[in-house]
């Protein structure tokens, strides 16, 4: 085999090394991420520039990208809490956050890419620890979970203003009292239940009671009237109206038209 011509074999070096160059200076962001420049001779992670979008980029092969996820992320959390008479309350949680994409750089330079951990979930604990602390069990288990799911987010959200790091929203997707709590807990408001709906019997038959009551006054008071005003001769012409009627009907009768007691007609049918 002939040997490559010595001018040849620099061009090769060259090229290889060209191919190793640009294989090292293509980064390539992915959808939902960003990258943070760190320039090895140049100040080390650049802050003041935006970081790098989505898509292909060329970098100098001495310098590094540390790639970030930038949309929205869930952090799920079990945490053992007190309340506020000293019982262990166990909350399940989850925080949605993303970091904040004009600070990535100083995000990278201060808190680092392990910055869920040490900023996010300690102010998390932190906050949930210092809201359930003011409820008793029973206010956790029935009417309070969502004002202590928002109380836990705005006080995490204190915490992490300034941290780079923007917090969306805080779920409090559990709470697990202990069992003998619970347990009593359940018996108490089935008789707080039991007792309304009690309480509901007792006043909806007094109003029952009441109408009746009003109903029988009114028919009293409308008899008497009526006693009052039906006199002999009232009853006389009643009567006569309705042997009237009782002549016009086409079923078979005799009326004997007399003087029965009250001086009213007698009607008496063949059937």
């Amino acid at each position: 085999m002939e040997r490559l011509p010595k001018y040849l074999l620099p061009g090769l070096l060259g090229f290889f090394v060209l191919v190793i160059l640009i294989s090292k200076s293509a980064i390539t962001i992915g959808s939902g991420q960003a990258g943070v420049l760190y320039k090895t001779f140049g100040g080390g992670v650049v802050t003041d520039e935006a970081p790098l979008g989505e898509g292909f980029h060329v970098v100098a092969p001495w310098n590094r990208v540390f790639i970030y996820e930038v949309r929205q992320q869930e952090l799920f959390e079990k945490m053992k809490v007190l309340s506020s008479n000293g019982l262990e309350i166990q909350i399940d949680a989850s925080a949605w956050f993303q970091p904040t994409f004009e600070s990535l750089g100083k995000l990278h330079q201060e808190k680092s890419e392990q910055y869920v951990n040490r900023i996010l979930l300690p102010a998390i604990r932190s906050a949930a620890r210092s809201v359930v602390g003011r409820y008793t069990p029973e206010q956790l288990y029935s009417s309070k979970r969502d004002a202590i799911q928002q109380e836990i987010f705005a006080e995490t959200k204190i915490y992490v203003e300034d941290q780079y790091i923007q917090l969306n929203e805080i779920l409090v997707r559990d709470v697990t009292l202990p069992p003998t709590i619970r347990e009593a807990i359940e018996k108490k408001l089935k008789q707080e239940q039991e007792t309304l709906e009690y309480e509901f019997r007792l006043v909806t038959a007094d109003k029952e009671a009441q109408r009746q009551r009003i109903e029988a006054r009114g028919k009293a008071d409308a008899n008497l009237i009526l006693s009052a005003s039906l006199t002999d001769k009232i009853l006389q012409d009643k009567g006569i109206d309705a042997t009237i009627k009782l002549s016009e009907s086409p079923n078979s009768k005799i009326v004997i038209v007399g003087s029965g007691e009250s001086g009213l007609p007698l009607i008496l049918g063949n059937n």
